[in-house]
């Protein structure tokens, strides 16, 4: 059944690419939407560089969310083709209002309505594909080129499936299939290695603090305590790991392990990216923190492999974006939670901390500062809004949460907007309504741990 399921996503996202494909044939010039996340910017990466290497021509523009003023916007252009990533499937109405061909290639869950002829919509959830876990937008992207013979962007694609955390010890369904077609075509490579983030560009104990997944407690988020744990086991806190003799490696490498195992475990790389993204964790992360940053141009151009000073500012970007995220981290050691019967939620106004909420949200789960088998909601005000970003575990799901159906339906309650995946998912509500909406979602997550 599950290959049956495959199979019929895989010939939707090849309709796809025909449309793409005769579009690039008659020369148009392709409108690219997309989301501003890491899975958003990998899968306008993977479109812009297939329109590239076809020697076609793209206007992008990189979006959080589709606003009623963007949409209505989009209504006036008159573009052939119409290309939504990471989003789109929450708003087929509207969508179908536009003047040209339609491509959706999106992995939230799908709004009832009916397709219209102009639309080709390829999303997991149609085909009942785990849209969460088995397939990322840059991975439904991918498929949707990979007729083309574009095997060599499986990387990118399974960049996006890391920024939307669904690498669990391992890929599933779809993403494994990407996996399997990147290593066919040596564009994938995997090995066993220590997963600490950015061991080739920065000091040990600086590596070991941004290293939140796998999470080391004592050590992830605290620069602190990484110094004092390499002391503790003779190494020089200032050097990086490519400079460590493979006997220091070793020693690292073993109690590393004591502190988590899963710190030594398969890591994916792609052979023929620069040496600071080879890794395709490490590029994942750098995409983000560039759409946390808005630097969207800079991200398409990682994308496209453009050269020059790209990389240098866009790793200077992930070095302050990381500097945020720590001081987030500490924030939330000082002041923590608060609970309710079945959530709790972090709340705050500071401009640079609302930033890094939704991130803040999920290290403090997976490295225990908050308790992890309750659902986190971070709130950030923004004028008379407040913009949600919800976060929880793999346990909690399996227990019956659901915080994209959650927030959802919690939002819509009261005016506002929300939805995504059952583990993270965002929303945005009237300011007035917070309180209230804090307790719907505590009723409706009590209703489904029944």
């Amino acid at each position: 059944m599950t290959h049956k399921k495959q199979h019929s996503l895989l010939n939707r996202a090849d309709e796809a690419g025909q449309v793409l494909k005769k579009h690039l044939e008659e020369e148009n010039i392709v409108r690219i939407i997309s989301h501003n996340d890491a899975d958003g910017l990998s899968a306008a990466g993977v479109v812009a560089s297939t329109i590239t290497q076809e020697k076609g021509q793209f206007h992008v523009t990189i979006v959080p969310r589709l606003r009623e003023h963007f949409l209505k916007k989009l209504l006036k252009e008159r573009y052939k083709l119409f290309f939504f990533c990471d989003m789109g499937s929450a708003y087929l109405e509207d969508i179908s209002r536009l003047k040209g061909d339609v491509i959706i290639a999106d992995h939230h869950q799908p709004m009832e309505f009916e397709t219209k002829e102009n639309i080709t919509h390829v999303n997991p959830h149609l085909f009942g594909v785990d849209g969460s876990r088995e397939v990322s937008a840059s991975g439904v992207t991918y498929l949707t080129v990979r007729g083309m013979e574009k095997q060599s962007l499986a990387g990118m694609a399974l960049a996006g499936a890391f920024g939307d955390m669904q690498y669990y010890d391992g890929f599933l369904g779809i993403n494994q299939m990407i996996v399997d077609e990147g290593l066919e075509a040596g564009t994938v490579e995997i090995h066993q290695d220590l997963k600490i983030t950015s061991k080739t560009e920065e000091p040990l104990y600086k590596a070991l603090a941004y290293t939140f997944n796998p999470p080391l407690p004592g050590l992830s988020g605290d620069m602190e305590g990484s110094m004092a744990f390499l002391e503790k086991i003779g190494l020089s806190y200032g050097i990086k790991f490519s400079d460590l003799g493979n006997e220091e490696r070793d020693i690292l490498k073993e109690e590393l392990i004591r502190i988590n195992p899963q710190i030594f475990s398969d890591t994916y790389s792609n052979p023929h990216e620069r040496p600071s993204l080879r890794n395709i964790e490490d590029f994942s992360r750098v995409l983000d923190a560039c759409g946390k940053n808005k630097k969207y141009g800079l991200a398409m151009g990682l994308c496209l492999g453009e050269k020059g000073d790209a990389l240098d500012v866009s790793l200077d970007l992930q070095r302050k974006y990381r500097d945020t995220i720590l001081k987030g981290v500490e924030w939330i050691k000082r002041e923590g939670s608060t609970t309710l019967d079945h959530v709790q939620y972090i709340y705050t106004e500071d401009k640079v901390r609302k930033s890094v909420m939704g991130t803040i949200a999920g290290i403090s789960l997976s490295i225990g500062l908050l308790d992890a088998n309750t659902p986190l909601l971070a709130l950030s005000r923004m004028d008379n809004l407040i913009k949600v970003s919800g976060r929880t575990t793999v346990a909690t799901v399996q227990a019956g949460v659901d915080l994209g159906k959650a927030l959802h339906d919690a939002s819509q309650s009261f005016g506002g907007k929300g939805g995504g995946h059952d583990i993270a998912a965002g929303a945005v509500i009237p300011y007035k309504e917070m309180d209230n909406f804090l307790n719907l979602v505590d009723e409706i997550i009590s209703s489904q741990l029944v």
